[in-house]
């Protein structure tokens, strides 16, 4: 009998991630206020799970079964109620950690308050701040069975109100969503005593019902808070024509009017409101969450700076590469070797300073990039812009299929036009994901090209809390096939194309893969060295797993760094147990893909832009590269070293999802500030 496959649910497992979120808001070592931070990370990240993951499971249950081969309709149910079942368990540790952290807030002398909490004077205060920056944005919404129900807006809070006379008995409901668009979500009263006081918007509004709803002969007010969401996927038609922004513009308007997957409320809402609210939503019991006072925690992500450095984290001092800063040019210091650089911890304006420079060489004759997520302000783009009105040719792959990013896009692609730059769009039913710059040079009579490749997004914001590397190459193994690359995505035929350097998916990604891990199962059977690690942000794609499994069956040891989703189960007995899983969630976020296959005592390193993910392997155009230095590769590997000694913010990926601490030990190793420190020593030294 054939030994069935273990696989591990898919959104379980991402649920598992954002516990380890959880972890850290949870954490004493970390400091409060990234704590705070943590709690509105991972408010951030269930509300985008909802939006997609839960919307898509939705989805599938209105196709007919054979439509999707993997599950069956009771399998996707049985699922849609594991999770809204390990989602208000969440929920409940979610709310306790709160609490806490609000008494340890308490102690610091930052008190969080509500309209019920404060004295006569912070009242004034406060009706003052309403009557002057709130009222005029506020827009009650009055419900009754005779008019329609208003439209909900995504993810958007409101405060549930019921106004009733203690007299007469009457009462009425009433919405008000909540200006945050406009309006900080938080309110600094005057200090008192040594003491910062904060109020949520929420309770400014609260306090301040009796102004609202003047009009109405109404002595009693309630204000409870609720928020839906909706699903977020948009159809878009695979053609790309002319019209393609007008298409993707009309598919983000839908969005808004997605079909709603989760409300959750105020579990101390009477029970005739949040009635009233369901029978007019109709949604299922499992998609109404009981929560708390207070919803929209992803606002403490922009929580107002109360000037008490000691509980956040320092800020690190970048470290600069002194080759790179002694040089004339980029493009003079690349003609010698290749340049790693690690972000955060070294600075993403070297790209800039590449793009700038080529901008105004008289020898640059084409910029040719891939920009997948674009900063709001983005100096990438200014830099290519000010290539255009230099003459040079510009052209810019723009993926407007961005989740989430979708209309910084379309801004930025119309800027680009406007200037003169030729934007290549969407291919049909692919997105373009690489992360890849490539500079073409006349330098006597020859064209030579000049490269930057990365696991990340062109994206100066990000790269200040995202853990990417890159590279600074002109080696022409790899710029002649980025050439190449850059050609299939411009005329996307993926049967006219080969490539021996650089691993393309839909072209090779895959099949080289599969090929480099078989090879490690031959040399292990040799009796000759073997090993794989792979650090990624989600493992999903089954006949990746399976064939990690066969390997582990074969003896050889892999090592697993895995920030996000893992389909894949380690350490079982018979199947896994050469496997070693590992999940790092710290300071930043680990963003990078980094491969490494012995081969026999020759081992071979890849870095890009894919995880092990079925969208990146066949679905999308992704661009791995081989590290052809030394001296990157050595860095690298001390990267990889490093973070599989972590036992600090290492947590072990087991069958059961516990996400237990690896055990600790001295030294203690924190992997992030580790590699900071063995960065800082390597390049101050020269």
């Amino acid at each position: 009998m054939k030994r069935k496959i273990k696989i591990t649910n898919r959104e379980l497992s991402w649920l598992s991630f954002n516990d380890r979120v959880l972890q850290e808001a949870n954490d004493p070592e970390v400091p409060l206020l990234e704590r705070l931070k943590f709690l509105g990370i991972f408010s951030s990240n269930l509300d985008e799970f909802f939006r997609v993951r839960v919307a898509t499971n939705k989805r599938m249950l209105q196709l007919n079964a054979s439509a999707h081969p993997h599950m069956s309709k009771k399998e996707i149910r049985e699922s849609l109620h594991d999770i809204y079942n390990k989602v208000v368990i969440q929920q409940v540790k979610f709310n306790q950690i709160y609490t806490k952290i609000l008494n340890e807030f308490k102690e610091n002398n930052v008190v969080f308050v509500n309209e019920k909490e404060i004295n006569l004077q912070q009242n004034l205060e406060v009706r003052k701040y309403f009557k002057e920056e709130i009222v005029n944005t506020i827009f009650p919404l009055i419900l009754d069975n005779k008019r329609a129900f208003p439209f909900l807006r995504d993810n958007t809070v409101y405060l549930a109100c019921k106004l009733s006379n203690t007299f007469t008995k009457d009462f009425k409901y009433a919405l008000i969503p909540l200006p945050t668009k406009v309006k900080k979500r938080f309110y600094q009263l005057p200090k008192l005593g040594g003491v910062t006081y904060m109020m949520f918007i929420d309770d400014v509004i609260r306090c301040n019902l009796d102004v609202v709803f003047s009009s109405f002969d109404y002595n009693q007010y309630e204000a409870y808070t609720i928020k839906l969401t909706r699903d977020a996927e948009i159809d878009i038609e695979s053609d790309v024509s002319t019209d393609m922004l007008d298409k993707l513009k009309n598919s983000l308007k839908q969005r808004k009017k997605g079909q709603p997957v989760r409300m959750i409320y105020d579990q101390q809402m009477p029970k005739d409101l949040l009635a009233f609210i369901n029978r007019k939503l109709k949604l299922n019991k499992d998609e109404l969450i009981p929560g708390q006072r207070y919803h929209n925690f992803r606002d403490f992500i922009g929580f107002p700076d109360i000037k008490k450095t000691d509980l956040k984290y320092k800020s690190i001092e970048p470290i600069y590469l002194p080759e790179l800063d002694h040089a004339k040019t980029m493009f003079q210091a690349m003609q010698k070797r290749d340049y790693l650089i690690s972000n955060p911890y070294q600075p993403f304006g070297y790209v800039v300073r590449m793009l700038r420079e080529a901008a105004i060489d008289p020898q640059v004759e084409t910029i040719k990039i891939t920009l997948y997520r674009v900063a709001e302000n983005s100096n990438v783009v200014n830099a290519l812009i000010n290539a255009v009105k230099n003459g040079k040719k510009v052209i810019v792959m723009m993926e407007l299929k961005a989740r989430f990013d979708e209309e910084h896009n379309i801004y930025w692609s119309n800027k680009l036009k406007e200037e003169g730059a030729t934007v290549l769009f969407t291919i049909p039913s692919y997105k373009v994901h690489s992360k890849m710059c490539l500079i073409s040079r006349r330098e006597k009579k020859d064209l030579v090209h000049y490269a930057h490749l990365g696991t990340g997004n062109y994206n100066g914001e990000t790269s200040r809390i995202y853990c990417d590397h890159s590279v600074f190459t002109s080696n022409q193994k790899l710029t002649i096939e980025i050439n190449k690359a850059f050609k299939l995505i411009e005329k996307f035929q993926p049967q006219n194309y080969k490539f021996k350097h650089l691993l393309v998916s839909p072209i090779n990604l895959r099949s080289e893969f599969i090929a480099k891990i078989n090879r490690e199962i031959a040399n292990k059977k040799a009796g000759k060295p073997a090993f794989i690690i792979m650090k990624m942000n989600s493992l999903v794609d089954t006949e990746m797993i399976n064939k990690l499994y066969e390997a582990s069956q074969a003896g050889v040891r892999i090592d697993l760094i895995i920030r996000g989703v893992c389909c894949l189960t380690a350490g079982v007995k018979g199947l896994s147990e050469n496997i070693h899983a590992i999940s790092i969630v710290d300071k930043y976020l680990e963003h990078a893909r980094i491969y490494v296959f012995g081969n026999a005592g020759k081992s071979e390193m890849y870095m890009g832009s894919a995880d092990m993910m079925t969208r990146n392997l066949d679905h999308r155009i992704e661009v791995c590269f081989p590290i052809l230095s030394q001296e990157v590769k050595d860095e690298i590997n001390m990267l990889l070293q490093i973070q599989l000694s972590d036992n600090c913010k290492a947590r072990i990926l087991d069958p059961y999802q516990i996400n237990e601490y690896k055990p600790g030990g001295l030294p203690r190793i924190r992997s992030q500030m580790e590699f900071y420190n063995f960065l800082k020593k390597k390049y101050l030294r020269h």
